[in-house]
């Protein structure tokens, strides 16, 4: 499918589950724009799902011929409003921008259909006047919309990125349970099982859906061998740089964090305690380059939102790109969906991606330490719920064995070398053994998913301890 045709059905057709003119050929455009992701991000498609691609894109080139619209299906709705139209004058007017007469009047028409489909009440004046409005003023469907454009790194236009930040505003205020951005739950989510043992926990003889236990397999949590020495040779390499990369004793080593809102108040926090502790170097600076809403597909678009934001951070800092020699990176990507292998099949295909993109921006990049979401047994939205939160440490695995193994794309000189950082999961108030790490409901936000200060202090102090005292951290971290 072109691009141009997705972007038709994106932004004229919505997320709605639509059907083609043809009565016996019933299309959901909202499943084939999400199977075009996929394949944009680099996964491979079924033949049932290519299928399914070529039956959409064929039922929207019948949608064009009938609208004779410039070749776009015609926006118009049934009670004759074209609420794209309504949506960019409701906007402006919003704005304070003076509307001509013509154009109040067509503004008014609309707000007055909304108003009949909303069961005779118009809108409030920071409605949208779209007929997938809420009670709340939001558009919930575009509001999705948005969020999915946004994370597959697109940049929205001033308007829409507005949109979608007070959307999310009105969801972190308790508003749209059932299907904010990122809080709709996709039809094909797994449920996760009565019990999930943690990784750290596990052991060789134990096993998670064909994975043994140990952070590196068969029960261990301790780095072979080969990887210590490949972690001593990077290690023995970050040094005090000046601004332009050259060893100084006047330099500064850079640590950066990359990943999503989970990430972002994680590490701020960490930033904040270890910034004060007596351990910490006087030639580190860390850097928070983390964002909310930003998760490894976001990253993985080289042009993507996040890293113009990155940069400017490190300005800020008074970093240059070349004094950042490591990066805690926190691998997920919002709603995930499917099997566990599909799960991490996209998940890993665009760490790797991000990994690349992080050796190119950062070309004194030493070692990337990895990391996997906290518990998320008590979401109640479907961002990253169980058992896709956990599921997230089988990929840290996966791609530190991988480049163990030699793996091409995950060359020295394409990726930074891969290591775990502290790992973070356990078993919600059941905790883990391993260092009795346990996880409350008063460690999360209304949504159960982002860490409240008591949950971004314990994994701020589990990063601190680990850089402070780990053999493969500690020789750059601390004094």
């Amino acid at each position: 499918m072109k691009t141009t045709t997705l972007l038709a059905l994106v932004s004229l057709l919505g997320a709605a589950h639509l059907r083609s003119q043809s009565a016996d050929a019933p299309v959901d455009f909202d499943k084939a724009r999400q199977l075009f992701e996929k394949r944009q991000g680099g996964a491979t498609l079924t033949a049932e799902e290519n299928a399914f691609l070529e039956k959409a894109r064929a039922a929207h080139d019948a949608q064009t011929q009938k609208s004779g619209a410039g070749g776009q299906p015609s926006p118009q709705g049934q009670d004759g409003i074209d609420w794209e139209k309504a949506q960019k004058l409701h906007q402006r007017d919003n704005a304070g921008e003076t509307l001509t007469g013509d154009e109040k009047g067509y503004l008014a028409k609309a707000r007055e259909a909304f108003a009949k489909r909303n069961g005779g009440q118009p809108p409030s004046s920071s409605s949208n006047p779209s007929p997938g409005a809420g009670t709340d003023g939001i558009d919930w469907q575009k509001a999705q919309d948005l969020f999915r454009r946004e994370q597959s790194g697109e940049k929205l236009s001033e308007a829409d990125q507005k949109y979608l930040d007070n959307a999310k505003e009105v969801r972190s205020r308790g508003g749209n349970r059932g299907g904010s951005p990122g809080g709709g739950r996709p039809a094909n989510q797994r449920k996760a099982p009565d019990s999930l043992k943690p990784l750290t926990d596990m052991t060789a003889e134990e096993s998670y859906e064909g994975e043994d236990g140990g952070l590196y397999g068969k029960g261990s949590n301790t780095p072979p061998e080969p990887l210590k020495k490949s972690a001593d040779a990077a290690l023995s390499q970050i040094k005090p740089l000046d601004a332009e990369g050259k060893p100084s004793d006047s330099g500064k080593i850079a640590l950066v964090s990359i990943s999503m809102s989970n990430a972002t108040q994680e590490f701020s926090f960490f930033k904040g305690i270890a910034d004060k502790d007596s351990r910490k170097s006087d030639k580190l600076t860390i850097v928070d380059c983390a964002q909310g809403g930003q998760t490894m597909a976001a990253w993985a678009q080289p042009e993507g939102r996040p890293w113009p934001e990155a940069m400017n951070r490190l300005k800020i800092a008074e970093v240059s790109p070349q004094q950042v020699q490591a990066a805690w990176v926190k691998l997920a990507n919002a709603g995930p969906s499917g099997t566990k292998t599909e799960h991490l099949a996209t998940l890993e295909a665009d760490t790797i991606k991000v990994l690349h993109l992080l050796k190119e921006r950062f070309p004194n990049l030493r070692i990337a330490y990895l990391g996997s979401r906290i518990y998320a047994g008590y979401a109640s939205t479907g961002l990253n719920p169980e058992p896709y939160a956990y599921e997230g440490a089988f990929a840290v695995r996966h791609l530190i064995k991988q480049q163990m193994k030699g793996d091409e794309s995950l060359a020295l000189t394409k990726s930074p070398l891969l290591l775990w950082g502290p790992y973070l999961w356990a078993d919600g108030e059941k905790g883990r053994k391993f260092d009795d790490l346990k996880y409350t409901k008063d460690d999360f936000g209304s949504d159960g998913t982002h860490p409240s200060n008591s949950g971004r202090e314990k994994v701020a102090k589990q990063l601190l301890e680990f850089f402070a005292t780990n053999p493969l951290a500690k020789g750059w971290f601390a004094k």
